[in-house]
């Protein structure tokens, strides 16, 4: 089979593309013959490393945590899943040489989840790093859900920062689906359309609005939850907008590695300050957003594409180094890497 490697950490181009014998599944693990597969942030900060000159966790990686395929091969003891069921991965690569940027990949059976009838090998790729880390976003609040389902966030005010965003897209998009008003803000008018066909219903541009006193107009008794991608920047805005007991889940740390937050207003408020990574959330969260995000998908609540508010683009397995370059420089809507034909 052809997959795509490397055994440096580096530019894309340390990515090159290798002939290796399709590997068979332990007794807990599952294969999957993948049609597309899904390339986030995640993967190429893995591959450039966290300093110059840092080995890769294993001798040879193949990157990639998402994708969507067919199952082709299964464990002795796998119950769940079944030869030639459409499935969607979540975190196929984390703490393992193997990901999905390649025909075929071997990984735990709780990796795998059966992809809803009616949603397609693209949308199964796109969910994966950015669904699971909205909705473990959306289900920090102290005073708000645990799961999410139709009225689950009832009531509420969300505010998504950077909707135009893969992972802000999932989270307007769950939010909306379990019952919440939501707010993002946005850099221009391009990404504004994008947050809209998303579902927002409100969108503040930060660059031309006063973002604070639009944001208090639209939500008199402020935002119940905060979607952060960028604290650095927002730490001031979001204390001034957030209602008493609000909770901001921070997921990225776009505009700066360090945050300085002013604590009175964070005090007086009782403000909630959540960092969230995907890997190291639990086995508990992790069930709960493989459960949910299948019931929305099953309710067509997470569509992908133009229409959708989160454009498509894609590349041949070939061309996977290009693929990541375009997630390194910060293209708008998901990169997808086209493996082979259902």
């Amino acid at each position: 089979m052809k997959a795509i490697v490397y055994t440096e950490t580096g530019s894309p181009s340390v990515l090159t593309a290798v002939d290796r014998d399709i590997a068979e599944p332990a007794e807990q693990e599952v294969r999957v013959r993948l049609v597309v597969a899904g390339v986030n942030p995640t993967d190429w900060k893995s591959r450039t490393g966290a300093k110059p000159g840092d080995k890769p966790a294993f001798d040879e990686v193949v990157p990639g945590q998402d994708g969507a395929g067919i199952v082709d091969a299964v464990g002795s003891a796998v119950e769940n899943l079944g030869i030639g069921d459409r499935v969607w991965l979540l975190l196929a690569q984390h703490e393992r040489p193997t990901g999905t940027a390649q025909e075929f990949t071997v990984v735990p059976s709780d990796r795998v989840v059966r992809l809803p009838d009616g949603a397609d090998f693209d949308l199964g790729a796109s969910l994966g790093v950015p669904a699971i880390t909205a909705h473990r976003a959306l289900t920090v609040a102290e005073d708000g859900p645990s799961r999410l389902h139709p009225g689950a966030l009832s009531g509420k005010t969300v505010l998504v920062a950077g909707g135009a965003g893969a992972v802000g897209h999932a989270a307007i998009q769950l939010a909306t689906w379990a019952g919440a008003t939501v707010i993002t803000t946005v850099s221009g008018p391009e990404k504004a359309e994008l947050a809209s066909a998303a579902g927002a219903h409100h969108i503040v541009n930060y660059r031309s609005d006063d973002a604070v006193a639009r944001i208090r107009e639209l939500a008199p008794n402020g935002v119940d939850h905060f979607v952060e991608v960028a604290p650095a920047q927002n730490a001031e805005l979001d204390a001034a907008v957030a209602a008493p007991r609000a909770s901001v889940a921070i997921y990225a740390n776009n505009g700066g590695d360090s945050v300085s937050i002013d604590i009175r207003p964070s005090m007086v408020g009782n403000i909630r300050y959540q960092f969230v990574l995907l890997y190291t959330v639990g086995t508990d969260a992790l069930e709960a957003a493989k459960e949910d995000v299948s019931a929305a998908v099953a309710a067509g609540a997470l569509p992908v594409g133009d229409d959708a508010g989160l454009p498509l683009l894609r590349f041949p397995l070939s061309r996977t180094a290009d693929a990541h370059a375009a997630v390194e420089s910060g293209v708008t809507g998901k990169v997808l890497i086209d493996i082979s034909t259902p």
